[in-house]
């Protein structure tokens, strides 16, 4: 028996588990936390801030779930495998158009997933189940969990060139460049709009030009829209990247989210869409993506849909969806505004005039890692070593803290 006590408090079985290195951005955040500075300011993680600081919860939300705690006929049944088949047939529309010719025909295989997250990781599952090229060309810099999903599909990577460092502006021809050298057949990954970390977009003049190259070279592209309305404030002109791709009648993938347009964060409440051929051809793509999330989570949650799908279905609570959506891409904008003004106000070295002229929730705004971890020392002010800033996080009176910071870091802080 002392023998058996003994063992049972000796090495565990799973000693050789190492340790990971810390990830930068959770890190941060971690530090953030245990700063006990009354100014502590985190533009650290990509969420949506009222002007008080607080997380957001659209009034139209909260409309809807109360209708739904109200609702005596509704019930808690497991969803199908490919979720709430009226949220897939709404959610399809937002991003494609009503009138999408893709899917009038029914050439679309929609999947209700784990917001935008969760449906880049199935479709990068089912490319690496039954498409001949695994070859993924990403943006240098993306989105910091891209290459996560792409490798734990056993997908393999190269980046194309996305941003120029010194003129804070899309890289076009390099851009060009890389996506032209590509093999043919292989996928490249794209952000519909509010590029992250950038928040650099190509214009829709420059879509063209990458929608006949992809095509030319016989590419697949796949888009990522983690911001549709977000920002422009306008569903429709931060869908346009996607709808003319499909347009040409070609094939694509599409993956949604609705944390940041409908502040969904934690409802993790997003979609996969796989713009087909034909109707046929659609049919199959779905019934192996069924395959492929049946042994991962079976089937979706059933509450962030139920919102989304209310709100996209009903004309009067769509418009105050629409109206709330634009008064938070407006608040980002103004961010934009003050902050520039501010660091023009204390001639603050160099030009910061890509603050304004970047779009959505985030700026890279040229601060180098030491600069950064000066700004978390002295000023309290938290963001990943990339200097990438959550605009969403800033508010009228936290402007002029950062401005101070940035100032003092680019005078002092080579």
């Amino acid at each position: 028996m002392e023998a058996l006590i003994s063992d049972s408090h000796g090495d565990s079985v799973f000693d050789n588990v190492p340790r990971p290195p810390d990830i930068p951005l959770y890190a941060m955040i971690a530090a953030y936390n245990e700063d006990p500075s009354p100014i502590k300011l985190n533009l650290g993680i990509g969420v949506y801030r009222t002007e008080d600081g607080k997380p957001v919860l659209l009034n139209v939300v909260r409309r809807v779930e109360q209708l739904l705690a109200n609702d005596i006929s509704s019930n808690k049944e497991y969803l199908p495998i490919t979720g709430m088949p009226e949220f897939n047939k709404l959610t399809a529309k937002l991003i494609l158009g009503v009138d999408s010719p893709a899917i009038n025909e029914n050439r679309v295989a929609t999947v209700q997933c784990l917001s935008g997250s969760g449906s880049v990781r199935i479709g990068a599952e089912f490319l690496a189940k039954h498409y001949h090229q695994r070859m993924v060309y990403i943006s240098q810099p993306t989105y910091g969990n891209h290459p996560n999903f792409l490798i734990a599909a056993g997908l393999e990577m190269k980046t194309y060139r996305y941003y120029h460092p010194t003129k804070h502006e899309l890289d076009f021809q390099g851009m060009l460049e890389d996506i032209g050298s590509a093999t043919s057949g292989a996928i490249v990954l794209l952000q519909t709009s509010g590029h992250n970390p950038t928040g650099v977009d190509p214009t829709l003049q420059q879509w063209e030009q990458i929608r006949q190259l992809i095509r030319t070279k016989g590419l697949l592209p796949f888009f990522d829209c983690a911001y549709q309305g977000f920002v422009s404030g306008n569903l429709d002109m931060d869908a346009e990247s996607v709808r003319i791709f499909v347009a040409d009648g070609g094939e694509c993938l599409a993956a949604q989210s609705y944390s940041k347009n409908m502040g969904l964060y934690g409802e993790r409440i997003g979609a996969l869409n796989i713009v087909c051929k034909t109707a046929d051809v659609a049919s199959r793509v779905e019934s192996q993506l069924k395959l492929i999330i049946r042994p991962m989570y079976s089937n979706p949650p059933m509450h962030g849909a139920s919102i989304v799908a209310a709100i996209l279905k009903d004309r009067e609570m769509f418009n105050e969806w629409i109206i709330e959506l634009k008064e938070m891409s407006n608040r980002i904008t103004c961010m934009r505004c003050q902050l520039f003004d501010a660091l023009c106000d204390r001639g603050t070295p160099g030009d910061w005039s890509h603050i304004t002229r970047q779009v959505g929730m985030f700026t890279f705004s040229g601060l180098n890692e030491a600069q950064v971890s000066f700004m978390a020392k002295e000023y309290h002010i938290y963001m990943p070593p990339d200097g990438r800033i959550n605009m969403a996080g800033l508010s009228e009176n936290s402007v002029p803290h950062l401005a101070d910071a940035i100032h003092t870091a680019v005078t002092r802080v080579i």
